[in-house]
């Protein structure tokens, strides 16, 4: 694969996240090509498992591990793809250095991760009311945590000091959208996310239901008829393997 192209049917492909786009790539590259989803989570992994045997997809296998320890040879794959994980990598750089060990010379690393918060109103609307009910203390902005990649070129230089050459970043802008009504929507997130239900357990019986009733008023417009849709920004970043 050449850094820009699209994959090829007979690729071999490592994936790193949450269950998409592994299942989609398995049924691009084609029986010849093979996919292999790799996650710390024993949970994601049985999900994933039982998603592809019901699409009926043979060309996809499962590994839990952790992305700083790859249980792979050098040089096993043809590209490595890791969608909306690298925020949560316990170490970025080592966790780079080991998606480029596992491919090929001259061959492609690619990580989606998400765009600054204020733009996605999909996490900003719970968590602006939340935050006036809880004392938030400073942030790391290195650790581990949904937004730690939103700033543009931060992920670049990981990549970078990972060994990656010729690293692009790209913007996507999207909509997260689903069949979903709000009070779906309000279970998914603030069960979900282990950050919004520390801060949920933080609030008293009666600021409960006020924040769900802010919350609700703030995202009204981005429910009609029965679907939710949210403006959302990633970034995509992406670098080859240096040859030698």
């Amino acid at each position: 694969m050449k850094h820009g192209s699209r994959l090829a049917k007979g690729s071999s492909i490592l994936v790193a996240e949450t269950g998409e786009p592994a299942l989609t790539i398995a049924s691009i590259v084609g029986p010849t090509g093979s996919v292999v989803y790799t996650d710390p989570v024993e949970g994601m992994v049985e999900t994933t498992q039982a998603e592809a045997a019901r699409r009926g997809l043979t060309n996809i296998h499962f590994t839990q591990c952790s992305a700083d320890e790859l249980p792979f040879a050098d040089r096993t794959f043809d590209a490595a793809v890791g969608r909306l994980s690298a925020m949560f990598f316990v170490d970025p750089v080592k966790g780079v250095r080991e998606a480029l060990r596992v491919i090929a010379e001259d061959r492609i690393v690619s990580f989606v991760v998400w765009g600054p918060k204020e733009p996605i109103p999909f996490f900003s609307a719970v968590t602006d009311v939340i935050d006036q009910f809880v004392d938030v203390p400073p942030q790391d902005l290195d650790a581990p945590e949904t937004f730690r990649f939103a700033a543009p070129g931060k992920l670049i230089r990981v990549l970078e000091n990972a060994g990656a050459k010729n690293v692009i970043e790209r913007r996507l802008n999207f909509q997260i959208e689903a069949p979903i009504s709000f009070e779906q929507f309000w279970e998914l997130r603030t069960e979900m996310s282990g950050t919004l239900r520390d801060k949920m357990a933080r609030l008293t019986p009666t600021e409960r239901p006020t924040v769900k009733r802010a919350v609700a008023d703030a995202v009204q417009r981005y429910f009609v008829r029965g679907t939710m849709s949210f403006a959302a920004e990633a970034l995509i970043v992406s670098g080859r393997k240096s040859a030698g």
